[in-house]
């Protein structure tokens, strides 16, 4: 480990606020959002192709993960109806990016309740061990929660979850190096 790096303060706790990073404009197609906005059912589909992996690796830092693929639904129907009301098209990622984030922060509000299956098939060890890291990852202070999630759950390169995001490069860099310093101390600790 380098000095630079041990020097650096990481937050012990959810409860110590993270760096709050940057925000850089987020190049999207313009007239693939004005058609969406038109009425356009293909130009929001692709819409939808670019921009679900970013809006369920949000939902899974935040909610459960047997509850994502509805709220998933849920962001892209609140979407789809609230498109028109976008002044600026340019904006459309970090738009749906906070559409999601409320969503996620909707259902925490929300009173809801799920009845088990009778019988819950054991994991497999592999499943057993990622949905480990996934929750540990849960814990983690949201700035480092969302850029992790992106990382290695949806398989987004920094500079994916930077134009998708609206986080400079710079932020989403600190935010994952940070973040899996922390997941790793995490882990060592869950193991201890």
């Amino acid at each position: 480990m380098l000095a630079e790096e041990a020097a650096l303060p990481f937050p012990e706790s959810p409860c110590v606020p993270a760096p709050q990073p940057k925000r850089v404009p987020v190049e999207v197609d313009e007239d693939l959002v004005l058609a969406a906005q038109d009425g356009d059912r293909a130009a929001f589909t692709r819409l939808y192709e670019d921009f679900a992996p970013m809006v369920h690796g949000i939902l899974l830092a935040r909610a459960p993960r047997d509850e994502v693929d509805d709220l998933m639904q849920d962001v892209f129907l609140t979407a789809m109806t609230r498109l028109r009301g976008l002044r600026d098209p340019r904006s459309f990622g970090a738009w749906i990016a906070t559409v999601a984030r409320n969503r996620a922060t909707d259902y925490h509000r929300s009173p809801h309740g799920s009845a088990l299956p009778d019988q819950i098939p054991s994991p497999r060890p592999i499943e057993t061990e990622a949905w480990l890291i996934l929750e540990t990852i849960q814990k983690l202070p949201e700035a480092y929660r969302e850029t992790l999630v992106l990382r290695l759950v949806e398989g987004m390169s920094g500079p994916e979850i930077s134009e998708r995001t609206g986080l400079t490069e710079g932020s989403v860099r600190v935010n994952l190096h940070r973040g899996m310093h922390m997941l790793r101390d995490a882990l060592a600790r869950r193991r201890a």
